[in-house]
């Protein structure tokens, strides 16, 4: 996901010659191809159209038992009217729905309750407030019964802080010259990002924080523990840990995951532009890694004050300790969170965890930037005995990468040490080195570079799988799953593991949905485009950038967009009942499934987590960043309000107490 002032998920720093996913998709149609305003459209099992190039009905034409229906209870899961586009500073949901900020950053959870003072509280204050930039999140309930659905605790991410705004109070304030950086400075800002976790409870209809003792903040400064294949490994050890064992603090944390057993799951993002690089003398190996994972720019000027942010060649491995996923117990407040290495050392977007027909805990991950890799953990053994052993069912398994072929069919390629090209003279001398080296790895495999893959979704009816490709618009070729040159849009692949166990080592894919204005739409974004910009969607489900993503126990599928929009709209949250499809309209898409438009943010934001209470009556959206690039004071609703916007969760309810969306 975009964090102010920073885009490096939208420049390749792979090398592979792998043929990009478009290529894919442009081989798999073959000779039947559509071209609509230069780009490649796929339409795989949507059967859609693009104007002026007749129906795509017969675009693909493969015998995989990939059907959108099937697994649920008949009937349409959506029963709300569609909202329409919205450029406004405020967030706007169907009729009879309500939407309330809660949490704002800075609003005191713990310790001492510092009130919120824009730009003037202390590193110490900020470590006892919400942080900043609220992304992925999870409610888990407190209680039995009833009141599990109006008690729990909201567990969620802070990716990253603007730090004029953090700083100054201001989007338009004055930061001070490197020289004047104070440790204070870094210090607040390290607290700003990192995990929150707060106890909620709804009265009488309004939902507040809860002064308890389960509240915490987890940040840059947190000590943590390495566990897995790779704790001790020589790229991990530093002069303050010559043990590579411990690590201090956790950060760009994005999305999220969850565990069956009751732990969350944060992931670390783009880590990279933390750190500066000083001086030269590095070895080869610590170069390469410094390339393939773009490590420098410190962007928050945390090395100006914080010595382990200045990469030298003494002390070379810091960057090497982010990029993973750390496991956290929220019902232990004291308990030391684990980065679980066995995940890999990627850029995180989320962590969607699934179990295997034999009770293996399976992880589904994307690696955030232009051209990289989809993967998947298999554990060794059936979670639930690795718990009753206290041992973690994250520490013990197989790290799988993704590699999509022409005819729909995939295959799941295993990083392990001393196969294949993972050898020692290739440089994975044992399996930390494949882990800590995963996109190197995942590039020998001849995995499938794809444009940006970031949250992972699991229908829990039917055991397909989504993944959100944002956008990319650097790259020249296409391929079948991803399927357009420039891709600005984005779009959401699809896929069915074999025999529907996600243990599975095969499975078969196609589209979901390509993004943009729609069949026969011109998009307003970028300026000056005349042509159609080969969208399969429905113009009135116009969206672009899909990013979060979230499916809910009865199968409705939550599509969030961060980035460009191919009509005049704030990023927006989109719903699909994939079981329905609407009648067919002339001149419009068909054979897709119902999307509506539920929510549109306010200016300048990204829609990112979405999560609901167990009896889905309650859903929890968070805002992150708003006035990034245009002015806002969202939440603040006072037209004459000089407030700082703040990012904040958003809790929507139906008037009538009903099931969100239905």
């Amino acid at each position: 996901m975009p964090t102010p002032e920073y885009t490096d998920e939208d420049a390749s720093l792979n090398p592979s010659r792998e043929r990009r996913f478009q290529e894919i998709v442009s081989s798999r149609l073959g000779r039947r191809t559509l071209v609509a305003g230069g780009l490649a459209t796929a339409a795989g099992f949507l059967a859609a159209g693009t104007s002026g190039a007749g129906p795509l009905d017969d675009l693909l034409d493969l015998d995989l038992d990939i059907s959108l229906g099937g697994g649920r209870p008949s009937g349409p899961l959506l029963g709300f009217t569609a909202i329409g586009t919205s450029q406004a500073d405020t967030v706007v949901v169907p009729a009879g729905y309500t939407a309330t900020p809660l949490l704002p950053w800075g609003t005191p959870i713990l310790g001492d309750y510092p009130a919120f003072r824009p730009g003037a509280n202390t590193a110490a204050e900020q470590a006892q407030q919400m942080g900043t930039e609220h992304d992925g999140m999870h409610f888990f309930p407190l209680g039995l019964g009833r009141a599990r659905n109006r008690h729990g605790l909201l567990v969620m991410n802070h990716e990253a802080a603007d730090e004029k705004l953090v700083q100054t109070g201001s989007l338009t304030g004055t930061l001070p010259p490197d020289s004047a950086w104070t440790a204070e400075m870094v210090a607040k800002s390290q607290a700003a990002h990192g995990v929150a976790i707060v106890e909620v409870f709804n009265e009488n209809g309004e939902w507040k924080v809860v002064r308890g003792k389960l509240n915490r903040r987890i940040t840059a400064n947190t000590p943590m523990k390495f566990t897995g294949p790779a704790r001790g490994h020589r790229l991990l050890k530093t002069m303050a840990d010559p043990n590579g064992t411990s690590v201090l603090g956790t950060f760009n944390n994005c999305a999220h995951g969850y565990t069956p057993w009751g732990t969350y799951l944060t992931c670390e993002e783009n880590f990279n532009g933390y750190f500066r690089i000083d001086g030269s003398g590095f070895n080869a190996e610590t170069s390469g890694l410094t390339t393939r994972y773009g490590v420098g720019g410190d962007r928050n000027k945390w090395a100006l004050a914080d010595p382990r942010f200045r990469v030298t060649s003494a002390n070379p491995n810091e960057p090497n300790r982010f990029g993973w996923v750390a496991e956290i117990d929220p019902l232990k407040p004291n308990s030391t969170p684990n980065k679980r290495t066995a995940l890999g050392r990627l850029k995180h977007e989320n962590a969607v965890v699934v179990t295997a027909k034999g009770g293996e805990v399976v992880v589904y991950m994307g690696d955030d930037q232009v051209n990289e890799y989809l993967y998947k953990f298999v554990g060794r053994r059936p979670w639930r005995s690795e718990i009753a052993r206290g041992r973690s069912p994250l520490d013990d398994g197989t790290l799988y990468v993704a590699k999509f072929s022409d005819d729909g069919s995939g295959q799941w390629i295993p990083l392990i040490q001393g196969q294949g090209p993972l050898t020692a003279a290739n440089g994975f001398a044992d399996e930390g080195d494949v882990l800590i080296k995963t996109r190197l790895a995942a590039t020998l495999v001849g995995a499938t570079p794809m444009d940006r893959p970031e949250w992972v979704a699991v229908n829990p009816r039917t055991s397909r799988v989504y993944v959100t490709c944002t956008n990319n618009t650097s790259k020249t070729v296409a391929n079948a799953a991803n399927p357009r040159v420039p891709n600005r849009y984005g779009h959401i692949v699809c896929w069915e593991e074999n025999k529907k166990d996600h243990g599975a080592l095969s499975f078969v894919w196609n589209l979901l949905a390509v993004a943009g204005a729609g069949v026969g739409a011109v998009p307003t974004n970028p300026p000056g485009q005349t042509l159609p910009d080969g969208s399969n969607l429905n113009p009135a489900d116009a969206f672009g950038s899909p990013d979060g993503l979230w499916s809910d126990d009865d199968g409705r599928l939550w599509i969030q967009t961060d980035g460009a929009q191919p009509i005049a709209c704030n990023n927006q949250m989109l719903v699909a009942d994939l079981a329905n499809r609407p009648a067919a309209t002339p001149g419009t898409a068909t054979g897709l499934p119902d999307i509506r438009r539920f929510l549109v943010g306010p200016k300048g934001c990204e829609i990112t987590g979405v999560i609901e209470t167990p009896d889905q009556r309650t859903m929890f959206v968070n805002i992150q960043h708003p006035g990034e690039g245009v002015p806002s004071t969202w939440p603040d609703s006072n037209p004459s309000s000089t407030a700082p916007p703040r990012s904040a969760t958003v809790v929507i309810t139906r008037n009538d107490g009903g099931v969100i969306g239905s």
